[in-house]
């Protein structure tokens, strides 16, 4: 199992990425020597890659529209005022703005269906505040990786009812029915332990002051005008019929153009701004958006590499009867394949085929499956360099260049929720 290429290319992935390597070549590096050690050559390994950076070009779009969404509506004024409001409410008490993060970002995943988007609306503002309450970035990074990740494993609403719906899809597809609706009878056991781990986060790990550098940008918002004008009306409502074109035709590139849009007629922003605010959002997003089509494209060569077939045949081997070794394999297997993808929703269709046979095999019910699944596709939106719930609230914390994306969003959401979500997965998993 050790020689399997897959295995190598996520350490490799993972190592670099610890010594700081930019995420960007350190995906591009493992996927090459994935590829070679499968016997690909160094010319196709790198046209799979490319071939598989369209998988994710929608999101890749839909993060540059959405950052010069965020810059148009940073420009008016709004997101200052709104962190104002929320310096105000919270006055020196850090833990409740930690706790807000975590639970505006859980809205954003089934109330509100924005997913990341808010994020550099509203957090970058707000750095201000952090700064002035001492608050550990860390602390921050994990409770907005909460709200991304926890609502929607658990609930069956918003993304949380189409990542469920994907699980029944494909555990039905490979020989075990289960209803939609069925599966957070399960899934709340490892929701459990991600929330144990948020507290744990915020009241023991990162509660200690840290410091940050304040940045001229902090001082020139002093004298920002932060009365409530008709600009922020019409910025508001463009902001709201974003949000209901995107739920109403499943598209966010649509929605940030028509709020742009919106913005435009209504002469908040000019015409002539319009350059200057895609290149904001470029500036803001451009580095999510490409690590999102490098990592597609990383996804296709640990699939076309044969190494999951092999990982599986690997681990059905030394699995024997016991269901908590099982359990413990399978989960432990997730994590190798997610680490590397960095996906949870287009994990699951590669890791269905591998888990239900295994799953029947061994005597686990429906429900216990799912959790299985569930809880192994997670694994891959916490820690992951290349995962959205992560690089989402890198985005926002480093708008001033002083939140590491490895060593402050991602080693810290690995440790509490990864940990968490395979001891409680598989406890969740032996109680059904």
């Amino acid at each position: 199992m050790l020689t399997n290429p897959v295995v190598i290319s996520v350490i490799i992935m993972s190592v670099l990425c610890l010594l700081k390597l930019n995420v960007i070549l350190s995906l591009i590096i493992a996927g090459l020597f994935g590829g070679l050690l499968s016997g690909m050559s160094l010319p196709e390994s790198m046209s799979i890659l490319i071939g598989g950076m369209g998988g994710n070009a929608e999101t890749a779009l839909s993060y540059i529209l959405l950052g010069a969404l965020a810059v148009a509506i940073h420009k008016t004024g709004l997101a200052t005022i709104a962190s104002k409001k929320i310096a105000a409410a919270i006055g020196s008490k850090k833990v409740i703005l930690l706790l807000l993060l975590a639970g505006i970002a859980s809205l954003s995943q089934n109330l509100i269906p924005v997913h990341i988007a808010f994020i550099p609306i509203l957090v970058p503002p707000l750095l201000k505040v952090m700064n002035k309450l001492k608050i550990d970035r860390r602390a921050a990074a994990c409770a907005l990786t909460f709200g991304l990740k926890m609502p929607y494993i658990t609930i069956p609403a918003g993304f949380g009812l189409i990542f469920h719906g994907i699980i029944a899809t494909q555990m039905t597809q490979n020989g075990m029915e289960i209803s939609t609706m069925d599966i957070w009878k399960g899934m709340w056991i490892p929701g459990l332990g991600m929330a144990l781990g948020l507290l744990f986060a915020v009241f023991i790990s990162y509660r200690k002051p840290r410091e940050y550098k304040a940045i001229e940008s902090e001082i020139k918002e002093e004298e920002i005008d932060l009365s409530f004008n008709m600009s922020h009306y019409i910025t508001l409502g463009a902001a709201f019929a974003a949000m209901f074109i995107q739920i109403k035709f499943g598209s966010l590139p649509l929605g940030a153009i028509a709020a742009l849009g919106i913005m435009v007629i209504f002469k908040v922003i000019k015409w002539s701004d319009l350059d200057e605010m895609l290149h904001g959002g470029i500036g803001m997003m451009g580095f999510i958006a490409f690590v999102m089509l490098v990592a597609s494209g990383y996804g296709a060569i640990i699939r076309e590499t044969g190494g999951v077939e092999a990982l599986v045949t690997a681990a059905a081997s030394i699995m024997g009867g016991s269901r908590f070794f099982s359990a413990l394999v399978m989960i432990l297997l997730g994590l190798i394949i997610t680490m590397g993808i960095g996906t949870s929703f287009g994990t699951i269709p590669i890791i269905a085929v591998i888990f239900v046979p295994l799953c029947i095999q061994v005597g686990f019910s429906p429900i216990s499956t799912a959790i299985l699944i569930g809880t192994a596709a997670a694994l891959g939106d916490a820690g992951s360099p290349a995962s959205d719930s992560t690089l989402g609230p890198t985005s926002g914390l480093n708008a001033d260049g002083q939140h590491d994306h490895i060593w402050d969003t991602c080693v810290p959401t690995f440790l509490h929720y990864n940990i968490p979500l395979i001891i409680f997965g598989i406890i969740g998993a032996l109680m059904f």
